[in-house]
């Protein structure tokens, strides 16, 4: 079992100062990220916890996107439509990730 302690610490020191630090950083200063995911949707939050795989846990999220609205026979084409939704609380699967950007002005 002595093999799991290094293990454990070397996983710690690697959220402090590997990639996965700037989930890190909104965890301990509780800053927002902004998420590009994978469905072409946006997420602004804050992160409350995550693992290696980059599942998380966010609070106070602002999901944004853009729709096309369908338009009726014979019309021009319809300008994109930005929307978007709040969350107070929602776990973000990791392989839906595609960039975390940290404290968008």
């Amino acid at each position: 079992m002595d093999e799991d302690a290094p293990a454990g610490k070397n996983e710690e020191e690697e959220f402090n100062t590997g990639p996965l630090s700037v989930l890190m950083m909104s965890v301990k200063n509780n800053t927002q990220v902004l998420i590009n995911c994978r469905n072409n949707k946006k997420l602004l939050g804050r992160v409350r916890a995550f693992d290696r795989h980059c599942n998380m846990v966010l609070e106070n999220v602002r999901e944004m996107w853009t729709e096309v609205p369908k338009t009726g026979k014979g019309k021009k084409k319809a300008l994109p439509v930005n929307k978007d939704r709040f969350i107070s609380k929602m776990f973000l699967r990791g392989d839906s990730v595609i960039i975390v950007l940290r404290n968008p002005k």
